[in-house]
């Protein structure tokens, strides 16, 4: 591609991206300017609690229909996990139908379809009705067995990871909700943790996690529309959207975290051949794991304080969760390596 085209498109996208943007209603966030932590966290509460109520209803009949629609085709809806098209007439229980996807389960706080919580726009997705029940209240986090029909999914018994193109909309969903409901007005309380298994709890983990995945993928003009159609309705936004910085300015470095304090990991290059290179600053001793995605075990070792060189040789090509610990054994990062020839 030459340099003019190059630069076009990129005038182009900015334009776009201005476009979108720029329907932020004048205003909305003045109230968490220059905030950060819990300070802003509880301003952005205040922004947008108390929104307008839909049943849960009213999320089959049009609401999904319309935050979901595939901008290529008016009579589909795009299923959140799969990624398919799909025909909107097609809702039910059978296995290839779609329904209604509490991202933050509806087990992790009792809250159940009833409103706001249950039936909350912002975090209720169009998904295959299998594969919705394949994820059912598993937390988020990386690896386990890829899923027949929606095979860039993965599960196990504690965790499920989606595809990576909503990666970033899980997380900002997930962050939407643990400031949207903080107990008030008999709401439940929720809180992002970073650990799993946290059923019947009103938390919903990985948080080091989901941060990554925030930076990893950001808001795309999907994801920002249906932010824009949901507040036509609802009248409240979800702030990690229009701002995807707020969440490393609440919740921390997207790094690692740890019991013992953050640990500011590198690992590069990646996509890796031969070595791959790990770095952080705590004054400490960790230790990896290299797991394939079924979750077989490959290969551990010992990580010193700077830069540690871990060979990849003699392992095959293919992605790989690399696990670091620190010193008790707790997981304080989680990457998806891709070896190469």
């Amino acid at each position: 591609m030459n340099k003019t085209k190059t630069f076009s498109l990129l005038i182009i996208f900015l334009l776009l991206f201005q476009a979108v943007s720029a329907q932020i209603p004048e205003g909305y966030y003045d109230d968490a300017e220059g905030l950060t932590g819990e300070e802003l966290k509880a301003a952005l509460h205040d922004i947008i609690k108390d929104h307008v109520e839909y049943s849960y209803d009213d999320l089959r009949d049009f609401l999904l229909r319309e935050t979901d629609e595939d901008p290529n085709n008016s009579n589909n809806v795009i299923l959140f996990y799969t990624g398919r098209s799909q025909d909107k007439n097609t809702f039910g229980g059978n296995s290839n139908d779609w329904n209604r996807e509490h991202v933050w389960a509806k087990s992790h706080g009792d809250f159940g379809t009833t409103p706001p919580a249950g039936t909350d726009c912002h975090h209720m997705k169009p998904t295959d009705a299998s594969v919705n029940s394949t994820r059912g209240n598993l937390d988020f986090d990386m690896g386990g067995n890829p899923i027949a029909e929606a095979p860039d999914c993965y599960y196990d018994s504690d965790s499920f990871e989606p595809r990576d193109a909503v990666k970033g909309d899980v997380a900002r969903i997930i962050f939407y909700m643990a400031v949207r409901y903080e107990g008030g007005n008999g709401e439940p309380d929720l809180e992002v943790v970073d650990y799993v298994n946290t059923y019947p709890n009103p938390e919903h983990g990985k948080l080091s996690v989901l941060l990554q995945w925030n930076e990893q993928d950001p808001p795309d003009d999907f994801e920002m529309n249906r932010n824009e159609v949901i507040y036509s309705y609802q009248e409240n936004r979800n702030p990690f959207i229009d701002h995807p910085e707020y969440v490393q300015e609440i919740w921390g470095n997207p790094s690692a975290i740890s019991e013992n304090g953050i640990v500011n990991i590198a690992c590069y290059p990646n996509p890796v051949i031969s070595d791959l290179y790990i770095e952080f600053s705590k004054n400490t001793s960790l230790s990896y794991s290299f797991y394939y995605l079924d979750g077989k075990q490959v290969k551990v070792g010992s990580l010193q304080a700077g830069k540690s060189m871990v060979s990849m040789l003699g392992m095959q090509q293919g992605l790989y969760i690399l696990m670091i610990h620190d010193e008790a054994g707790k997981t304080v990062g989680q990457y998806k390596i891709q070896k190469l020839n």
